[in-house]
Order: C-alpha cells, then structure tokens, then sequence
C-alpha cells in the first residue's frame, strides 16, 4: 500500500531530515541574502540524483521530479529559506551562530521538510504520474516578496503547475495535527510611512509652534475611526502604527514627527478605496491645523486565498493519512504571507504544521526569540505532503 510506503520513508529519513533542519537552523541568513542556504539546498537535491535548477530570484532553487506520463499533470509544492533579524535565546546545540539572525518563524523546517517529501517522492516516481515541481523560494520576509519574484521569472512556467501546495508551522496547534481553513485566509500587507511637519519651538509657547505631535495625535485617531466606520464589518481590517518617533524633549516641540505602520485587508477593493482615504485624510487633517504631511503607502503582498475545491481535495487527503481528529479548522489570520502570490496565479492550498509540544514546553510563538519546534513533526510532515502532492496528481483538474 503506497500510504504505507511512505510513512515508513518518512519513518527512515526522519533523522535525517531533523539534522537537515538543525543545520539550517545553526545557519540562518536574511531574505535576500539566502546565498550558502541556496547552495545548501541544491546540493541536497543534487545528492538526491534529483533535477534542479538553481538562481532563479537569485538564491532560490526549483527541483524537478517526473512521474510515468510526467506530462499529464503538474503540481507544485512550495517551501520558504530566509529567516529573520532576531537574537536567538534558546540554549540548544543548533543555536543559531549568525549573531543577530534567527529561523524564528519555521523556515528552516519548511526547507528541511520540502527535501525530506522531495526525497521520498524521487523513490516512488514509478508509483505516480505526472510531475511534482519543487520551489525553494527566498525571501518571504521582506517585501516584495520572492514568491512575486520567482513568479516574475518564470517559475509558474516550463512545466506550469495546475496547482500549488504550502505549509507553515503553527506553534498553537500540537505536533501530530494539522490545520486547514478554505477561502479567504491571511490578510494584505501594507506599509506605512508617514511625516507630519510643523513647526518647532518651547514646550511653553506652543502658540508660537505648529505642533506636529498634537496633528499626528489627530491623526491617528482619525485614521483609526476612518478604517472601523468606512469598511464593511464583516470585511476584516487592520490598521497598526508601530512606531511613532517626536524627536524633541520635555519643552521642547519638534518640527516633525515620523510614523510607521501596517494595513491589512481582505478585500483588494476596499484595500485601493482605502489607500486613497488615508492619505486624503492626513494630508487634509495636517494642512487644517497648519501642518503638512506626507503620507507613503509601501503597497506589499496580497491577500492570501485557498482555493475552495482544493482545500477541499487535500483535506481528504489529510484525513486519510492522519486521521479527520488531527485534521482541525482554523480562523482568519490577519497576518500575511508571500504565498498569496501563488494563489492568486493558480489554485493553492496554505495550511498549517502543528509544531508545538506543551509538556516539553515548546509553546514560543513565530518571530519570537524563544521559538523552537517540536521535531517529531517532520516526520509527519514529510510523508503527508508526499502523500498530499501523489493523490493531488491523481485527482480530476
């Protein structure tokens, strides 16, 4: 029985994969700058004797595994490799020995889990048709994106993929299940970049100024009343200033303010509608009390969609595999992920890893400096996602 075989590869490599995981962890590197990630990567791959492209977005890698009739259909099946600016704390012999960068949002799983399905899925070749495409993407972090980049160059194409699969850890949910949500699932991303001027002067003699951390203060609220009175409340919607910077003293008012922040979205339409209102309403509300502003709007990843029939489909899949009790729903999340791209090309499913282990206390959320998975994981999600992609290629589409 084919599920059979691959639970036990998945049983073999296992080891593996954790010491695969373990080195990218020890060896993390910043979006856009995934260099000995990438070379890693493709050296795996070619260990594996499987056909590989690497540089596409630069760093990124893009393997190949044909099937019998391998032009019958193609899936593709996504991981992500950069990791972020945080100081790791975990006291672990794979601590991270890049001062100042850490895999603290699962990325290093994600790369090690791909090669491990991609391992897998090269021994069962002659057990499927079909062709699987294996996209190891930089940058997912930073804007714009290497998923908006990859797609730009071509990696949709040459063989097309008819539909993408990717997963994320999910430290909430325990190691041994899985979430899913089909539709509507992550928001938009976008960034804000805001100057408010005035006019500076003694905190005693604000009639003298033009006091522009009085006009931001408006502003925000204002903008903060605008996003919960203008959209639909059944449309979800963020908007969160972060940071806030009044260089001036105890009396003394600066001559600008400069703010930074995120809006996100549902909706593309409500989204652009948006845009335009916010920065209307600063600008207006800064030149009514004699400031001025000016208000940038770093446009970033859209809106996150799975595919209805597909979700669908691969949720049976799960279920098979694992069983329909480790197979649970998840809500909205209104964070954002560079996988939207894909989905907005052709249908995707983006679903969720349980990583997290309350007894052995691995329970640190993504982007913190405490994260940590639990590794048991990687053998399940190794198989599954091998399991996922061959009844995928099988399926009507």
């Amino acid at each position: 029985m084919l599920q059979n075989k691959i639970k036990k590869l998945a049983t073999t490599i296992h080891s593996d994969i954790i010491a695969t995981r373990r080195h990218l962890h020890q060896n993390p590197e910043l979006s856009y700058e995934e260099v000995q990630t990438g070379k890693f990567v493709a050296e795996r791959l070619a260990d594996y004797g499987i056909e590989h492209t690497h540089g596409m977005a630069e760093n990124g890698v893009v393997g190949i595994i044909r099937g019998k009739n391998p032009n019958k259909k193609v899936i593709a099946l996504r991981a992500d490799m950069d990791a972020l600016p945080i100081h790791e704390a975990n006291d672990v012999p794979y601590k991270s020995q890049n001062e100042g960068v850490m895999h603290a949002c699962g990325h290093d799983a994600h790369t090690a889990s791909l090669l491990g399905t991609a391992h897998i899925l090269d021994q069962i070749k002659d057990q499927f048709e079909g062709t699987i495409k294996l996209i190891f993407q930089p940058a997912e972090e930073r804007f714009p994106g290497g998923a908006s980049i990859m797609i730009k160059e071509g990696v949709l194409k040459n063989p097309a993929p008819q539909s993408i699969i990717g997963q994320h850890v999910h430290p909430p949910l325990e190691a041994g299940k899985i979430g899913m949500r089909a539709g509507m699932y992550m928001a938009s991303a976008d960034e804000l970049y805001v100057t408010v001027k005035g006019q500076g002067g003694h905190g005693a003699l604000p009639h003298d100024c033009v006091d522009p951390v009085v006009i931001t203060a408006h502003i925000i609220t204002a903008l903060q009343q605008m996003i919960s009175r203008k959209v639909d409340p059944i449309s979800p919607s963020v908007l969160t200033f972060g940071k806030v910077i009044a260089n001036g003293s105890t009396n003394v008012i600066p001559n600008e303010v400069y703010l930074e922040g995120t809006f996100r979205a549902m909706n593309e339409e409500w989204r652009a509608d948006a845009h335009i209102k916010m920065k209307k309403m600063a600008e207006m509300m800064a030149e009514s009390m004699g400031g001025t502003c000016e208000f940038r709007i770093n446009k970033g990843y859209p809106f996150l969609i799975n595919d209805e029939v597909l979700t669908e489909q691969i949720r049976r899949h799960a279920i098979a595999y694992l069983g329909a009790e480790n197979v649970v729903d998840l809500d909205i999340r209104m964070s954002a992920e560079d996988f939207a791209y894909y989905s907005h090309e052709i249908p995707g499913v983006f679903y969720r890893l349980g990583t997290g282990n309350v007894a052995r206390g691995i329970t640190s959320a993504v982007h913190t400096n405490t994260f940590d998975i639990d590794e048991s994981s990687l053998e399940l999600s190794t198989g599954l996602m091998a399991w996922m992609a061959v009844n995928e290629l099988s399926s009507v589409g």
